[in-house]
């Protein structure tokens, strides 16, 4: 069974700070082979969503109120998946409790992401469409997506 919780930064222990740093360094550096500045002092002022399944952390978004990533837009960024746990559903189910999470902190708002572009079909999956042009961000190419408030999705 997998369990969700969503927290600040100050209500995080540093057991699960620990693990949320390590899967984000196991995905976006090691498994993407990229070099960037993960610690990017917006983490203390984000919320933390964790899915965890016997104990393990296998899902992770960061979700960030308007003003820290976009000014007229809440986002959700650092959305990550252990790669044990792919393949069964847990990408879209880390979607749509970060949207739901999102719209229940921030109120009824827009959402903005960057996302890698081979992922833009998922996002355009839960109403996300591109803005702008494809450009590179440590050197992936990403491409900007806006999600206009349209209600709470039920979440799995």
């Amino acid at each position: 069974m997998i369990y969700w919780q969503c927290k600040s930064f100050s209500e995080l222990t540093a057991e699960e700070i620990y693990k949320i740093l390590q899967l984000r360094n196991e995905i976006f550096v090691v498994e993407q082979n990229c070099v960037y500045q993960d610690c990017d002092n917006k983490d203390q002022e984000a919320f933390h969503l964790m899915a965890r399944e016997n104990h393990n952390l296998i899902a992770y978004s960061r979700l960030l109120r308007p003003g820290l990533s976009y000014s007229d837009a809440a986002s959700i960024g650092r959305i990550c998946v252990s790669a044990a746990s792919r393949r069964k559903n847990s990408g879209k189910s880390l979607m749509r409790k970060s949207i739901e999470e999102t719209y229940r902190l921030f109120g009824n708002i827009d959402i903005k992401i960057s996302a890698q572009l081979y992922l833009k079909r998922f996002y355009e999956s839960f109403s996300f469409v591109p803005l702008g042009d494809v450009y590179l961000e440590d050197g992936i190419e990403h491409i900007q997506m806006r999600k206009k408030f349209q209600g709470v999705i039920n979440a799995i």
